[in-house]
């Protein structure tokens, strides 16, 4: 029963790793680019709905007002750090991306520190009132666990059905084959990042939500330690791989969850990131990667 108490945790923990890690893995696979601003996006939708919470009470509606009006906010944030911080560093060298995308975190952690009315101290986050339900002696489950689990499924069935069935997921696979000859074909290149920008920020602002609801309390740096643990589950799973990042997040969330339960909190960390260094000892190119053959 133990071991079952855990991996229900695990799944929950492994679920809002994997929507944030599907951010990482889109842009990687269309731009090549390590968006480490990305969890940082988590951080602004948590405030967000902090703030629609505390107007209008963590209700049913206000749950749902939360999660739509930081869907909004984040995507607008991801359009713009792409419009002005990314697009002009395209055909640069991919480390100047890279440090670019380092000072766009440490922009929006320090800018969120500095405003008056959310400032550097922890809040604690409204949710709704948490009910367990038992199932035997030492088996629980709360409805927050459920609500994290099921949205993070109907997310990610959501993004499968638009990446796979849809004309602007078609275009995104199009792009992230080929850039160049996608733009020759008459896709707008620009407007296809820009969306797959935004479509990865909704995802963070619903892990944002999810986040502060399982662990209620918002600081300026709470996405600094999810935004790391996803993009170790985007690595792990093969970064560029859609399903694979979901499967990096569970493990990682699995992972976490049982040394918690069964060895320490302490070592939760570092058991997390000793599993990524034995996957890719094992399968550099991730768990469900390819490998990419360059011709010279």
């Amino acid at each position: 029963m133990i071991v079952l108490q855990q991996l229900i945790n695990g799944v929950s923990l492994g679920s809002i790793y994997a929507l944030i890690a599907l951010g990482y893995t889109m842009v990687y696979g269309i731009v090549l680019l390590i968006n480490f601003a990305h969890g940082d996006i988590l951080m602004v939708g948590a405030y967000t709905a902090f703030f629609v919470l505390g107007a209008v009470g963590a209700g049913p509606l206000g749950m749902l007002l939360a999660f739509i009006v930081s869907m909004i906010i984040c995507a607008s944030f991801g359009v713009t750090i792409e419009r002005f911080a990314y697009r002009p560093l395209r055909s640069a060298p991919r480390l100047n991306s890279l440090i670019t995308a380092i000072a766009v975190s440490l922009i929006l952690e320090n800018g969120v520190r500095v405003l008056p009315f959310i400032g550097p101290n922890p809040r604690q986050f409204p949710r709704p009132a948490v009910v367990n339900i038992q199932f035997g002696g030492s088996l629980s489950i709360s409805n927050i666990q459920i609500i994290v689990i099921i949205l993070s499924a109907l997310l990610m069935l959501a993004l499968n059905y638009i990446i796979n069935y849809t004309k602007r997921g078609k275009a995104m696979r199009a792009v992230s084959f080929d850039i160049r000859t996608a733009s020759l074909m008459g896709i707008s290149v620009n407007g296809i990042i820009s969306f797959t920008f935004a479509l990865g920020s909704v995802l963070a602002a619903a892990g944002g939500v999810l986040y502060a609801s399982a662990y209620p309390q918002v600081t300026p740096l709470m996405g600094m330690m999810p935004g790391l643990k996803a993009f170790v589950a985007a690595v792990l799973g093969g970064i560029g791989s859609i399903p694979g990042a979901m499967l990096g997040g569970f493990i990682l969330g699995i992972a976490e969850t049982f040394t918690k339960g069964f060895i320490s909190s302490q070592f939760s960390d570092a058991i997390s990131f000793s599993v990524l260094i034995i996957v890719l000892l094992i399968k550099p190119t991730g768990i469900l990667g390819k490998k990419h053959r360059v011709k010279v």
